[in-house]
């Protein structure tokens, strides 16, 4: 045996170990069993990979975002196995990990049940409890096909070794390299127990999986495309340890109760009819309220701003979206034409940014007049696919409170970062606080315009984002076909990440639409154009403000700000002209004057998450006031008319939470 010279590398520390060949990193780390793989040259690596001379090696934590991937993808092999065992006749899908757990797909002959999925989990605990290795072994594609020859959906796989897909996991069963296989073997006899096309790396052992729970099974097509057969999709989660696990589970709890769709439904908010099509909601009364608050809040900070409001038509001839490249670059995204007109293709606008160009170049434009900042409530319609609609997050018809800003050069930087802070403040006002900053740079197979001027876009949103002291995370390939974009994102009151606004620097759309002003010197010159996107779309924000104050809105955007509780009939009309008076200084309130008792009207207030709950009796008609009892249960007695009313006024006024 030689010796071998290797590198450990622990974050910014490097230490020099001399080992002899055949070392593995498992040996490297021993005695580290938070350490479940390698990383060697960039690469993961299984930690029974034998360590070369020369090479630095880094050990993955569980914990980690690799580490986490591993363990997901780890137990989807043990839930795959588990399956296989119970339905013998279960061919093979994908199970990539996914976020916060992991999911494979089957094809079999029934849907999976729930009695099912737990006896599915109760064999995974088995093949866990048994210690199988996962040996990782280098086939041939001839050699892959001879073994897999009854998995029909592991032949196209194999069929795909260098051009598989991210989008729908199949870059984890067959990467760019040699084709592997992974073996689940027997701890004792080494046995072959089960095995998988799959590119790893791998726990160890299924020992090695600390803490799992199978979620729920769905149905889903086969490689996400419509036209292929359609598979049962059972997901599961898998943490590096138990508290951890619960701890997951408890925020799926806190979060679906906050669920913006149950919640539309029990507030009655808004709904989604099925007469009407997936991903097009309608706003009740009550949920009109809401967004009504908050479109006439952003007006007239927009307003405030300097910003002029614009109005386009909901379709559009197809020839728009050649010039601004959507039909190039986004028809996917887009509803199939109409042919209106003798044969013109009329579509449902995806985008405002190209009516808004039209705008700008309806007449000659001078210098004087920029920074020219249009802004809409502009309804778009994009075709997303049913599997991933999701109430109003993920909609297909929805309105943007949609801007697109034309400067000079010379603006630019001083624009951006006015748009950013104003951007940032309004997002305050709603009741968002936590944010951190995302780049998105250049896709470089999905982009029209030169490098150069894409490199200036995003130094300059670069420079731009850093003057807020934010968190900024790069996100590499995230852009728009026409520019660089700036993402804001925020934490909810439960700390789930939601992108929010979006700030796009475009020097390219200008130049597709030939759009020009007139500069000092009376020379033709393009403006540079930045698309913004405050809330993204009215419904997804209405629905993030939903899930974040759990349906208990503050009370300058909650739809009944305060509802009168008379203790006793002969309190409804001193309730009543309370109720006309508050009404006067612009507040909503209402009286519940049914024959329900009033421990039942207050309970039926504290269902529908009314701010405060105003009260009267006896001693509050003879001396002119009200009690209010909030939605903690707290009671605060005997206020005068008047100071009641104000207090409710500066309570909406101040944006106050109660």
């Amino acid at each position: 045996m030689s010796d071998v010279r290797v590198i450990i590398q622990r974050d910014s520390e490097r230490e020099e170990r001399v080992v002899t060949t055949g070392t593995t990193a498992a040996e490297l780390f021993a005695g580290e069993r938070s350490v479940i793989a390698a990383r060697v040259a960039g690469e993961l690596k299984d930690l029974s990979y034998q360590v070369q001379d020369g090479e630095t090696v880094e050990g993955v934590e569980i914990s980690s975002e690799d580490g986490l991937n591993i363990l997901r993808h780890s137990t989807a092999h043990v839930m795959a196995q588990a399956v296989q065992e119970l339905f013998p006749e279960a061919k093979l899908g994908i199970g990539p990990p996914v976020r916060d757990g992991f999911y494979y797909d089957f094809d079999v002959e029934k849907p999976f049940t729930p009695e099912d999925l737990k006896a599915i989990e109760k064999k995974m605990q088995e093949i866990q409890k048994r210690g199988q290795r996962f040996s990782r072994r280098v086939v041939t594609d001839e050699a892959a096909r001879e073994e897999l020859a009854d998995e029909p959906y592991k032949l196209e796989l194999i069929g795909l070794k260098g051009s598989a897909s991210h989008d729908d996991g199949a870059d984890v069963e067959v990467g760019a390299g040699e084709l592997t296989i992974y073996d689940n073997l027997d701890a004792k006899t080494g046995e072959l127990c089960w095995k998988d096309l799959c590119r790893g790396p791998h726990l160890p052992t299924t020992r090695s999986i600390p803490a799992f729970k199978l979620m729920r099974n769905a149905a889903a097509y086969w490689r996400g495309s419509e036209k292929n057969p359609m598979l049962q999709r059972i997901y599961g989660t898998a943490w590096p340890s138990k508290e951890e696990l619960k701890a997951h589970l408890e925020f799926l709890a806190e979060a679906e109760k906050r669920d913006h769709r149950k919640l539309g439904s029990e507030l009655d908010l808004f709904s989604i009819p099925e007469q009407i099509g997936s991903g097009l909601a309608v706003f009740h009364p009550k949920g009109g309220i809401v967004r009504r608050v908050m479109e006439d809040y952003s007006r007239r900070r927009h307003e405030e701003e300097g910003y002029e409001f614009v109005y386009t038509p909901h379709a559009t001839k197809g020839r728009l979206f050649e010039t601004s490249g959507h039909l190039d670059w986004y028809a996917d995204g887009m509803y199939p034409p109409m042919q209106l007109d003798e044969g013109v293709d009329y579509y449902l606008k995806p985008m405002n940014c190209p009516m808004h160009n039209l705008i700008f170049d309806a007449r000659g434009r001078s210098y004087r007049e920029l920074p020219l900042r249009l802004f809409e409530f502009g309804t778009v319609y994009r075709y997303e696919k049913s599997g991933v609609v999701h109430g109003l997050t993920r909609a297909r018809g929805f309105t943007q409170d949609d801007a697109h800003i034309y400067c000079t050069r010379e603006q630019m930087s001083e624009e951006l970062d006015r748009t950013l802070t104003f951007v940032l403040n309004l997002l305050r006002d709603y009741g968002l606080t936590d944010f951190y900053l995302e780049l998105s740079t250049k896709d470089p197979e999905k982009f029209v315009g030169s490098d150069e001027a894409w490199e200036e876009a995003t130094e300059t949103l670069r420079q731009v984002a850093e003057k807020q002291g934010l968190p900024l995370v790069p996100d590499p390939g995230g852009a728009a076909f026409y520019g660089p974009k700036i993402s804001v994102q925020a934490k909810d009151a439960i700390g789930r990440t939601w992108q929010m606004s979006t700030i796009q620097l475009d020097f390219n759309l200008p130049e597709r639409f030939d759009l020009e002003y007139t500069a000092a010197d009376g020379s033709k010159t393009r403006p540079v154009m930045i698309h913004r996107a405050l809330f993204g779309s009215i419904e997804r924000f209405f629905a993030v403000l939903l899930e974040h104050y759990a349906g208990a809105f503050p009370a300058w955007l909650a739809p009944v700000q305060a509802v009168g509780i008379p203790i006793g009939d002969a309190h409804v009309d001193h309730l009543e002209k309370f109720a006309d008076a508050a009404r006067k200084q612009g507040l909503r309130i209402e009286v519940d004057s049914s024959s329900d008792r009033m421990q039942k009207k207050i309970r039926n207030a504290q269902k529908q998450k009314v701010p405060f709950m105003v009260i009267a009796g006896d001693e509050d008609m003879a001396n002119g006031a009200v009690s209010f009892r909030y939605r903690d249960g707290s009671q605060e007695n005997g206020i005068p008319v008047d100071e009641a009313i104000a207090k409710i006024a500066k309570v909406v006024e101040e944006r106050a939470q109660v």
